[in-house]
């Protein structure tokens, strides 16, 4: 049998050893993590095309909302109706103004809309810029339902829908634009409930009049009283009449002894 040089040998299979570790290596090797969405292309794919065309005619909203993609955000989008109804008062602002405006619509951190729902309060924004520029809002929870209320507004913005919601970026669709105070005026303060008007005493009843009894038959003192000046005279002579002598003796009675006294 003839044998093959042992460089031939090594010709052969010296590649393919080679290439079955390769392999080997590759299949060990992890995958490299999927990029993050295109953050103005799933709002506008979610119903939130007019917001993601104002996010991408701004170049700083548009580079700080892809950027802040990386490390992790929640954006609010804005239904077309709202901003459609809101472009009046969106063309009255600045450059930076508009900025502000669209990135006071994202937090930078991610929140799934289970973990929303248990943050309740103060949370800043991608336009809070240090304490000269707070641009922050409060999250509220109603039940099952996320509500987004700012100062500058009178009621709170709801979360429509999720738009887009897989880690590090999470998107919700709102039913109102987010006005932020630091660019409009604050809202009024509801006026105190006017105090409760006195209650009317009700009306009283008439009183009673009370029925007086009938008055007693005259008595036998009432009827002596009753007798006439002329029968009441006659009937005191009758009266003194007996006593009348024994008076008169009793008075004579004291001018005897002294007669007597003087014959003697």
């Amino acid at each position: 049998m003839r044998r093959l040089p042992l460089a031939a040998v090594l010709v052969v299979f010296l590649p393919l050893a080679v290439s079955a570790s390769g392999a080997k290596e590759a299949a060990k090797a992890p995958a490299a993590p999927p990029a993050p969405p295109n953050i103005t292309a799933a709002m506008a794919k979610g119903g939130c095309k007019a917001f993601a065309a104002l996010v991408a005619a701004s170049p700083d909203a548009r580079s700080t909302f892809q950027s802040a993609g990386d490390g992790g955000v929640t954006a609010f989008c804005p239904s077309d109706d709202a901003v459609r109804s809101f472009m009046p008062r969106y063309k009255n602002l600045t450059a930076d103004g508009k900025a502000s405006l669209l990135l006071f619509h994202a937090v930078p951190v991610y929140y799934s809309q289970r973990s929303l729902k248990s943050n309740n309060g103060v949370m800043n924004t991608l336009a809070t810029d240090g304490s000269a520029n707070n641009f922050n809002f409060t999250v509220q929870n109603e039940g099952e339902q996320v509500t987004i209320k700012t100062d500058a507004s009178d009621h709170a913005a709801r979360l429509k829908s999720t738009v887009y919601d897989k880690d590090p970026i999470a998107i919700y669709a709102l039913d109102t634009v987010l006005e932020p105070v630091e660019l409009f005026e604050p809202a009024e303060s509801p006026a105190p409930a006017p105090a409760p008007a006195p209650v009317a005493d009700a009306p009283k009843a008439p009183k009673k009049r009370r029925h007086r009894p009938a008055a007693d038959a005259p008595g036998p003192a009432a009827a002596a009283d009753d007798t006439s000046p002329a029968d009441q005279k006659k009937n005191s002579k009758k009266s003194a009449s007996p006593a009348a002598p024994c008076l008169r003796w009793l008075a004579a009675l004291p001018v005897a002894v002294a007669v007597a006294a003087a014959l003697a």
